[in-house]
């Protein structure tokens, strides 16, 4: 059977206390609804995505999956409801997108729990002694009905099993119960979870799928946010390390969640990954080390604290040293670029060396410019290549020179002032000084 997830991702950040909408606060360099919307897009054959009025970023985040808008925010069931005619003909899961975690196998029991076909309506639950989640009130196998913390007895309270936010049925059941939903007398909002009561009222059964509470937690605040991705960092230092990949401190790597990172990869302490990087096998990345957008190749070593921004390709085998910055570089198999050294839009052919303190000039103010340096050149040290320049295939640079016109294959290139001696200065210079302070 066909099924469609419901994802409302409509609320601001206002808990968050932050401008940016709830669903696109990142876990593990990406936004909270990217997760959920891998998860689903595993388990449903269609997601549909609820969004607030001027929410073009969370549309944008959502693509390629549809959206629609809630231009009022009158509660969850409402926002659901918004959807309704994307529910199609089989089964409706709805999903609240600050429930980031939720892993597909999860998600297939609750399908699965629903097509077992003594329950009408199956939901999500988890175990937690937190105040801020509606408590399930049981009888039986069955749930009767969430109750909302704030609206619970003592003894409703003291229950553990709460209610995780996602709910699945029959499209047309779920369609009538939503529409049954009526206004809470306090806040005037329609709430997702009265659903159940209404499913109860008419002799429907309600199954309840535990999950653990790490999976299944809320975000409503940044403590929240940064729980979460604690918990997100656990399962991907675990899972590399499974595949194959050394950490000698693994809880001081700190991961993106699409990070490739092939067998035999060695990870040093306090290494950060930003989105978009793969690492191939053999590969070292040394301590306090930032990488973000890049590729690296078999045996490379990279760091200790170097910095890889998007764009850039390490080729095999080659050296990226402490203190160097790398943007936009492709830096051909075997080169090397050891020490304090900038280079930026920059083509570094195979076996070329990268002196001490070589920057590239390539930002002339207005436009950035490329620079080529070719296979074996020897850059020497406290160069500044101003881009657009090309140094040829063999080529040497002297140490301290300023590169503005292209060397040719094989060439050496001088750029400095000549050296001028005065005899005898120094002396006279340190003599007047000491007449001048007495």
């Amino acid at each position: 059977m066909s099924a469609t997830a419901i994802i409302l991702a409509a609320g601001l950040g206002t808990r968050m206390r932050s401008a940016r909408p709830k669903a696109l606060h990142p876990i593990a360099g990406q936004p909270m609804l990217r997760h959920l919307l891998d998860s689903c897009a595993a388990v449903f054959d269609r997601l549909v995505v609820v969004i607030g009025p001027d929410m073009a970023e969370v549309a944008a985040a959502a693509a390629p999956h549809a959206t629609v808008v809630q231009s009022e925010r009158l509660g969850t069931a409402h926002a659901a409801l918004q959807a309704a005619d994307r529910f199609g003909g089989g089964e409706v899961a709805i999903l609240y997108a600050d429930n980031p975690l939720i892993q597909p196998p999860t998600l297939r029991r609750l399908r699965d729990r629903l097509g077992a076909g003594d329950a009408a309506l199956a939901l999500l639950a988890m175990r937690s002694t937190e105040p801020r989640y509606g408590r399930l009130i049981v009888e039986g196998e069955y749930v009767r009905r969430v109750v909302e913390w704030s609206d619970a007895t003592a003894a409703e309270r003291a229950s553990d099993l709460c209610n995780a936010g996602a709910f699945c049925a029959a499209a047309d059941a779920m369609l009538r119960w939503l529409r049954a939903v009526g206004p809470n007398r306090a806040s005037g909002e329609y709430y997702l979870t009265d659903i159940v009561a209404h499913a109860a009222a008419e002799g429907a059964r309600v199954a309840a799928v535990e999950g653990p509470f790490e999976e299944l937690r809320g975000i409503n605040s940044r403590a929240e946010l940064a729980a979460a991705e604690a918990t997100l960092q656990g399962w991907l230092r675990h899972a590399a390390l499974a595949a194959g990949v050394s950490m000698t401190a693994p809880e001081t790597v700190f991961l993106s969640a699409d990070t490739a990172l092939a067998p035999d990869v060695s990870i040093e302490p306090y290494v950060v990954f930003g989105p978009g990087v793969r690492v191939e096998s053999g590969a070292a990345i040394r301590a306090f080390s930032h990488l973000a957008g890049c590729a690296i190749g078999a045996g490379a070593i990279v760091g200790p604290y170097a910095r890889l921004r998007p764009e850039t390709v390490v080729g095999e085998g080659a050296h990226v040293g402490n203190f160097v910055e790398l943007k936009a570089v492709h830096l051909g198999p075997g080169a090397k670029a050891n020490h304090l050294t900038y280079l930026g839009d920059t083509e570094v052919g195979a076996g070329a060396n990268i002196g001490a303190g070589t920057i590239t000039c390539n930002y002339d103010g207005i436009a950035k410019h490329r620079t080529v340096i070719g296979e074996r050149a020897f850059i020497g040290s406290d160069t500044a290549l101003v881009a657009p320049v090309t140094v040829g295939a063999g080529a040497i640079t002297a140490a301290g020179s300023v590169i503005v016109r292209d060397v040719a294959p094989d060439a050496l290139a001088i750029a400095r002032g000549v050296q001028v001696e005065k005899p005898g200065r120094a002396a006279a210079f340190r003599a007047g000084k000491a007449k001048g302070s007495g």
